[in-house]
């Protein structure tokens, strides 16, 4: 079975973002950027699964500048395969997202789709929904277990009221959540293998997806700063403060 994994490229979690003096974005000059988190969980069980047997072949996906190929190397020496850049400058949206990789998913067949249930840039939490609903594909959200079982995978995944396990018909649709696995450094062996392995380069074009933008920011803000608290000395006195604010009646 072949697995399709897409990784987006963000700034590295690590990092304090600065949002641009004219409030237009976030500023990216100089800034490490890195594999979404939850992508890397996706990319993690899908070497997982090859290790078992179950999948023979893990192809990674990234949409975005042609800075991106360092994401999908860092995807190959992993344990991935094989690679593809769909190269774009323009701000990439779920739903042109969604529509690439539903016609890659026509091109290269994959049984199942594994990706990250958001990005921590945007937080959308929607491309894997949109990629589902656009083929017509069972999906599985917010995975925390991931078993594949002849021709379905039976999903764990997190729910309000705990854990839930759902049973999807292949091929199917799969976002990953945080506790699903611990994500593997990558050895210099393989980085080294890495820079050998194949990379296709593609266009929007190549795929008859338009990817003009359909939101348009007007303006890009910090959160407020927290205020510093207070110290009360008796309880009476915390009850009146509350009062104050209105925490209660």
């Amino acid at each position: 079975m072949k697995v399709l994994v897409p990784v987006k490229r963000v700034v590295d979690y690590n990092v304090k973002v600065r949002v641009k003096a004219d409030g237009t974005g976030v500023d990216l000059a100089n800034v490490k950027m890195s594999m979404n988190p939850f992508d890397e969980i996706a990319v993690e069980e899908a070497i997982r699964l090859k290790e078992k047997g179950i999948v023979t072949e893990i192809v990674v996906v990234s949409i975005g500048v042609q800075q991106a190929t360092e994401t999908l190397r860092t995807a190959l020496a992993m344990g991935a395969d094989r690679g593809i850049l769909v190269t774009t400058d323009q701000v990439t949206e779920s739903l042109a997202v969604a529509k690439v990789l539903a016609k890659i998913v026509e091109e290269e067949a994959p049984g199942l789709v594994i990706l990250g249930k958001q990005a921590i840039d945007d937080d959308a939490n929607q491309t894997g929904q949109m990629l589902a609903g656009l083929l017509g594909w069972p999906q599985g959200t917010f995975a925390s277990k991931v078993a594949p079982e002849g021709d379905s995978v039976h999903v764990t995944r997190e729910i309000d009221g705990g854990l839930e396990t759902v049973a999807l018909t292949l091929p199917a649709v799969v976002t990953t959540d945080l506790r699903l696995n611990e994500p593997r450094y990558a050895s210099l062996p393989n980085i080294m293998k890495a820079k050998s392995k194949p990379i296709a380069a593609k266009t929007p074009a190549d795929y008859g997806v338009d990817m003009t933008p359909r939101l348009s920011v007007l303006k890009v803000v910090e959160p407020s700063k927290r205020q510093a608290g207070v110290k009360v000395k008796t309880v009476d006195e915390l009850v009146e403060k509350l009062k104050v604010l209105g925490a209660v009646a």
